[in-house]
């Protein structure tokens, strides 16, 4: 017996009826066929199978088959040549798709005639894969609706799914339609959608919020699209920034001060909602600051007059220590990201941006430093991380600017001049500069 191509590719094809589970005619019977076809390599043109085949079976089963024998192939009326006598015989080459794909398609003519269910001889996508090009080759309909209701309901690899694509031009809208949609985008910013949706399920519903933001993370570092990156992260940094900004000023107003226990719970709810969107804030700022797309939030920050001020009341009163005593640092946190940022030169600000910066946040944290009490060493290296930082973009500042700010850095010094040498440079810095005669404009 004759063995053609590569045998693991054979055994994937299709699971075929035998030749024993069909009603006559049988396939590749040379005693009753009238057609002969041969099946030439597209590799090896030397060499090709031959196969014998019945034309009723293929015409009822094949439009290329029925169309090839139509009446001008058909032997003449009175013509007593038996069946697969040499005036009786078509011979057609066929060689556009492997040997093996064409004999099992050519196989289930035979057993979609003898009323074979054709989904069962589909055993992977890669049979359907396989089959499929033939079956629309050979126009045989049957088999194409049942690979393609194949393909749709089972996963694929990355290689099949190459192999799908591939093939969708030459479906109709209708049999390609539950395919694309696995493939295609019903819309252009999907990609951008599903990460937003990531981001807010990470955040808010997942249960295991560390080992959830650590996948999305990295979902949002390999992604090739930095641009979608950028925009879904300023969406949702908005969204949380909001919201903080929304809880401290219905807790900083005067409507909402008293001692009753409604206030009371309204207060802590407050609180507690601007606790935990701060802590959203500073994740996503810290994954703007790694992919380098923090621009947006730094202007953003920057502009936060009102919301600076909210904080300082916030933070000189004591009815937030025994409700969220770590919001303090979360919020000096996000501003020592993003000051650090643009003080590396990760982010390239504005002179006014940079400027604000400092402006308005700098008040926050002289507040933190006169009423929280640094019960953690962590707060302590917090509040010299900003201060280094601070100091650094007045340095970047004009004279004019950096004098007013450094003369509110004083709060920075301590008892000892010696344990505040970053003081003690920004300060050397701008009078080593002041006293400098002015240079000459470049005119040219």
């Amino acid at each position: 017996m004759m063995q053609l191509g590569n045998p693991k590719k054979r055994s994937r094809i299709a699971r075929i009826p035998s030749s024993s589970s069909l009603s006559p005619p049988f396939f590749n019977d040379p005693s009753s066929s009238d057609f002969l076809l041969s099946l030439v390599p597209p590799s090896d043109s030397s060499s090709q199978l031959q196969i014998h085949l019945h034309s009723p079976v293929i015409r009822r089963r094949s439009k290329f088959f029925d169309a090839l024998l139509s009446d001008r192939w058909l032997p003449p009326p009175n013509s007593s040549s038996p069946p697969g006598s040499s005036t009786a015989f078509h011979r057609q080459h066929l060689t556009s798709h492997p040997v093996d794909a064409y004999v099992a398609v050519l196989r289930l003519l035979y057993a979609a005639d003898a009323g074979d269910d054709l989904s069962a001889s589909i055993g992977s996508a890669s049979s359907a894969l396989d089959l499929l090009p033939v079956a629309l080759e050979l126009l045989f309909e049957d088999l194409i609706r049942s690979c393609v209701r194949f393909l749709e309901a089972v996963p694929w690899t990355e290689e099949e799914e190459a192999r799908v694509i591939s093939l969708v031009p030459l479906l109709g809208a209708d049999e390609s339609r539950d395919l694309l949609a696995r493939v295609s985008p019903s819309s252009g910013n999907s990609c951008e959608e599903m990460l937003h949706g990531l981001i807010l399920t990470a955040i808010h519903n997942h249960s295991n919020m560390a080992f959830a933001k650590a996948f999305v993370a990295k979902i949002l570092r390999d992604l090739s699209d930095r641009e979608a990156a950028r925009r879904v992260l300023e969406r949702a940094f908005e969204t949380s920034l909001k919201i903080v900004k929304e809880s401290l000023e219905e807790y900083s107003s005067p409507d909402f001060r008293g001692d009753h226990n409604e206030t009371e719970a309204i207060q802590r709810l407050n609180l507690h909602t601007a606790m935990t969107n701060a802590r959203h804030l500073l994740w996503l700022v810290e994954r703007m600051i790694e992919l380098r797309v923090a621009d947006t939030a730094v202007k953003e920050w920057s502009d936060q007059a009102s919301f600076t001020a909210d904080l300082q009341r916030a933070f000189r009163d004591d009815a937030w220590r025994n409700i969220v005593p770590g919001f303090p640092a979360l919020v000096l946190r996000c501003t020592s990201r993003l000051a650090n940022a643009v003080a590396s030169g990760t982010i390239l600000a504005s002179t006014l941006v940079r400027t604000r910066l400092v402006k308005d946040w700098l008040p926050v944290l002289i507040v933190c430093k006169d009423n929280v009490s640094p019960m953690l060493s962590s707060h302590k290296s917090l509040y010299t991380e900003l201060e280094d930082t601070f100091l650094s973009i007045i340095s970047t500042l004009p004279l004019s600017d950096a004098q007013g700010l450094l003369q509110q850095c004083l709060s920075f010094s301590t008892r000892s001049v010696e344990d505040c040498p970053h003081l003690v440079t920004a300060f050397n810095t701008w009078f080593r500069r002041a006293a400098r005669s002015p240079l000459p404009e470049n005119n040219s």
